[in-house]
């Protein structure tokens, strides 16, 4: 008796910044295969793995230096640039959304910018939030007069969760396994949504979040 749930894949660019870095964890990595056996090689590649997701993500994510969010052109991430578009439509419509990512420090990252472009409160819901605070945060959220706008870690916010008044979720990074990702977006497509659920998976175009797509 569940209305609609349209998935989609919405595909982001990354700027020349991302790109440069991305090639530059590549050219890293490859150096290390080199010279690498066993074990070590592996660790290389899983290593190198996070730090392109990281890339993808937003240049300070993987840089780790506290670094402004924009640069002075403006985005310094094509995949952050394209979150601000979504959220711009789905906020204009009245109509909330919840975003997943693996990553708690992208979620830190990002709330603070998010928070002051729309002028919204943003709870964040990660494994570090105690039961009772975590309940609230559900509480106000699910209220009508609530923020519109929810981040969740992907592991934390992925189950156990019942979050109907959003019929947005976006995924704002890949995960490996579809199953928990399915989890995820069950949080709002649940017994109790009355609308129609949009499903936004992002992927930065010619990197490994295609493969993972794929």
């Amino acid at each position: 008796d569940l209305p609609d749930k349209l998935e989609m894949t919405v595909r982001a660019n990354l700027t020349a910044e991302q790109a440069a870095l991305y090639q530059a964890v590549v050219d890293d990595m490859l150096a290390k295969l080199r010279d690498a056996k066993g074990m070590a090689r592996k660790g290389a590649v899983l290593g190198a793995l996070t730090r392109l997701k990281q890339v993808c993500n937003h240049p300070a994510h993987f840089l780790g230096d506290g670094s402004a969010v924009l640069g002075r052109g403006g985005h310094r991430s094509g995949k952050l640039a394209l979150v601000e578009d979504v959220l711009d439509s789905v906020l204009a419509d009245g109509e909330k959304a919840l975003l997943f990512t693996q990553f708690r420090e992208f979620g830190y990252l990002i709330a603070p910018f998010l928070i002051e472009r729309f002028g919204t409160p943003i709870p964040f819901l990660h494994g570090g939030v105690a039961k009772k605070r975590r309940d609230r945060m559900v509480e106000e959220f699910q209220s009508a007069d609530g923020p519109p706008l929810m981040l969740l870690s992907l592991k934390a916010g992925g189950t156990g969760l019942n979050l109907t008044a959003a019929n947005h979720v976006v995924h704002l990074d890949r995960w490996w396994n579809p199953a928990v990702e399915n989890q995820a977006t069950d949080r709002a497509f649940r017994i109790g949504q009355q609308r129609n659920v949009q499903v936004r998976k992002l992927v930065c175009v010619d990197t490994i979040e295609e493969r993972i797509d794929d």
